[in-house]
């Protein structure tokens, strides 16, 4: 289950990458970026230790007896799965950087509203998923520098 519970955050990252023409990335090359924009390596580095923490945090609260229901937690969950999946194929599928943009900030709130269900159901599950909101908070900077730098 815990495999699973991985492959499933994983797979986020691999639809967004799918998603993403290389004529996407070139369009992505010129674009002003600010100082603190990461290489791509790193950013994708990043984002697969994040699905890694949150592949963990689902397992625990699936293996979780708990008498909180977990329905509502585990939406809030799949959420934020799809939102950080239709990330990449808003920003760079569709060039759209206001897309882009409104998407992350979107993914913000559930990443947000994840931690709040499952620290009912389970304080380390909802820690391990710290690190990913810290990432999107820096993220909706950078996109925002993106969206005035290049308008």
């Amino acid at each position: 289950m815990l495999v699973g519970s991985i492959l499933i955050c994983l797979s986020a990252g691999i639809i967004g990458k799918l998603a993403v023409k290389e004529e996407s990335l070139i369009w992505y090359d010129y674009l002003f970026k600010p100082a603190l924009n990461p290489p791509n390596w790193l950013f994708q580095g990043i984002w697969i230790i994040l699905y890694l923490l949150m592949g963990v945090s689902l397992y625990i609260v699936l293996k979780k007896d708990s008498f909180i229901s977990k329905k509502l937690a585990l939406i809030m969950f799949g959420s934020q799965i799809f939102l950080n999946a239709l990330w990449a194929p808003v920003f760079f599928g569709l060039r759209s950087i206001a897309g882009g943009l409104a998407t992350i900030i979107l993914l913000w709130a559930a990443i947000y509203l994840t931690i709040y269900k499952f620290y009912k159901i389970s304080i380390p599950a909802s820690v391990l998923l710290i690190p990913s909101l810290f990432w999107v908070s820096y993220t909706i900077g950078l996109n925002l520098t993106f969206l005035i730098w290049n308008h």
